[in-house]
């Protein structure tokens, strides 16, 4: 299922509905790791993998590695294909992706971040952060009935085939 909110305490109380004790769970855009504690208290038996590329994070994430044992931080910009391709070649399965970038705002990034990760990394549940996307899907209508039950959109995710994607070296190159 895929989870989509905007209010921090809607975000986190989906954190708190979906999240079991043995999950691994990918966090993109942990900042300095207010949810990223409430992560790694729910999945105490499994793995934190945060990702997030402002300066502010490290310190902030080196701490709290240090006191959760089951946090691994990576100071990344997750629009580097090579980050992605690097990390689906060595992580175990995922189970939980949870993506809260821009504050907000940057829907159509946020989207592509959530499209290309969930599918390669099929999670069960992903849960978004992003007020844009919310006021797309409520101001949205449709007459065809396409929807996936897993955390990622099932119905193109079988063809996403991480050495084609074009999508992130769009971006990488201007990295």
């Amino acid at each position: 299922m895929i989870h989509i909110s905007y209010d921090r305490r809607k975000y986190q109380e989906d954190m708190i509905n979906n999240i079991r004790t043995f999950d691994n769970v990918v966090e993109i855009g942990c900042h300095i790791g207010t949810s990223t504690k409430i992560i790694s208290r729910l999945n105490q038996d499994g793995i934190v993998y945060e990702f997030d590329n402002s300066p502010e994070s490290i310190e902030a994430m080196s701490n709290l590695g240090i006191e959760y044992a089951n946090i691994h931080f990576f100071n990344a910009d997750v629009r580097n294909e090579e980050i992605l391709y690097d990390f689906a070649r060595k992580c175990e399965k995922i189970d939980v992706l949870c993506v809260d970038l821009g504050g907000g705002y940057h829907p159509d990034t946020v989207f592509k971040v959530f499209f290309i990760w969930s599918s390669v990394l099929k999670p069960r549940v992903s849960l978004i952060r992003n007020r844009g996307l919310i006021d797309f899907i409520n101001s949205s209508t449709t007459t065809e009935n396409i929807k996936s039950d897993e955390g990622f959109l099932d119905s193109s995710a079988k063809n996403i085939v991480p050495k084609d994607l074009k999508e992130l070296k769009i971006w990488s190159k201007k990295l």
